[in-house]
């Protein structure tokens, strides 16, 4: 029996710490242009009915939101989010950092 619900990872934005990227990223890839996360646009969305890894889902993102994503489409809900069965969840790339909110729909 399949006890997931299914559950919306949507994009809702991304960061560039052009400061520590300027004092700390290597020279020859600041030179190549070093930008915002590549891999999801603002406004993406993934429909998941199961806990696998969408095609294309940065592995380092998947890994960091996981648990959020486990517990949301287990039934959970957080005490400090206003909105019953959602959360938001940020890859921890500390350069170009992006956000996502992950809800039960």
């Amino acid at each position: 029996m399949n006890t997931w619900k299914k559950t919306k990872i949507t994009v809702v934005k991304k960061f560039l710490a052009e400061d520590l990227a300027k004092e700390l990223i290597a020279d020859e890839i600041q030179k190549k242009g070093f930008a915002q996360c590549s891999v999801f646009e603002q406004g993406q969305e993934f429909i998941l009915e199961k806990p696998d890894k969408p095609a294309n889902f940065c592995s380092w993102a998947w890994a960091d939101i996981h648990k959020d994503l486990i517990a949301i489409m287990g039934g959970a809900s957080f005490p400090w989010i206003n909105r019953e069965g959602a959360a938001i969840a940020c890859c921890t790339d500390g350069f170009r950092p992006v956000v996502f909110k992950i809800e039960r729909v």
